[in-house]
């Protein structure tokens, strides 16, 4: 494995550097810089510190453990491969992902999983740990989006969840009582078959960050999909 400290390097260095390696990677000290692991496929990354904006864009089949915060855009658009951040995430998380896990132990700011879609076999999946903010799911196209609400004094979600969502499902651990949704959903009481579903996932979030999947699948969860053949109609004036 190469170790590399960030502190005294630019974003452009640091990501040609991890472009160029042949092999594994560690990143400590690292302190905003942007685009790490963008359209990365052939090795895998641990990051200690703060990465920038763009993280794992385009990912393509790594795997990036931060062992710290991230900020915006966590996972733009990527393909496959795997994000496990140890703490909190910044604005528009898995911003249309079409495939691979971003696993989240703290929580996520505005418009995570904003356009995520399915493709193919490629089911992509979101899961926060604590909250996650306003516009959840926004305009979702496919994929699976969960919230768990662990160790946060936040709601499970902020204001207009579901704005525009018209394919995949979010599940959120709670009754949701207070929740506004808008029209264009369906939201109920999660049955056995939908905690059977998300089990794998997690399963997986427990293991990257030491929780037990049976104390927190025994707690209320509430299922949300489309509901609409036309979920934009509500939008626009006049029809």
């Amino acid at each position: 494995m190469i170790k590399l400290n960030a502190s005294n390097l630019n974003f452009d260095t640091l990501n040609e550097t991890v472009r160029k390696a042949k092999e594994d990677i560690e990143i400590s000290d690292c302190l905003g810089q942007r685009f790490i692991g963008a359209g990365l496929s052939d090795k895998n990354l641990t990051i200690k510190g703060t990465p920038g904006n763009a993280l794992g864009a385009y990912l393509n089949g790594s795997t990036i453990s931060v062992f710290g915060n991230a900020q915006d855009a966590v996972g733009d658009t990527m393909n496959d491969g795997k994000i496990i951040v140890n703490g909190n995430i910044g604005d528009c998380a898995g911003y249309a992902m079409r495939g691979g896990r971003i696993f989240v132990k703290g929580n996520a700011g505005y418009r995570a999983g904003i356009h995520m879609k399915a493709y193919k076999d490629k089911i992509p999946a979101l899961v926060i740990g604590g909250s996650a903010g306003s516009f959840l799911g926004e305009y979702q196209a496919g994929g699976v989006i969960i919230v768990l609400g662990l160790n946060s004094d936040k709601n499970i979600v902020g204001n207009f969840p579901c704005t525009g969502m018209h394919g995949g499902k979010m599940i959120l651990r709670s009754n949701c009582k207070g929740v506004i949704f808008p029209q264009n959903v369906r939201v109920s009481p999660a049955e056995k078959e939908d905690l059977e579903e998300i089990f794998s996932y997690i399963k997986e979030f427990c293991d990257h960050f030491g929780f037990d999947a049976n104390e927190i699948l025994n707690a209320e969860f509430t299922v949300i999909t489309p509901d609409s053949n036309n979920p934009y109609k509500q939008m626009y004036v006049g029809n």
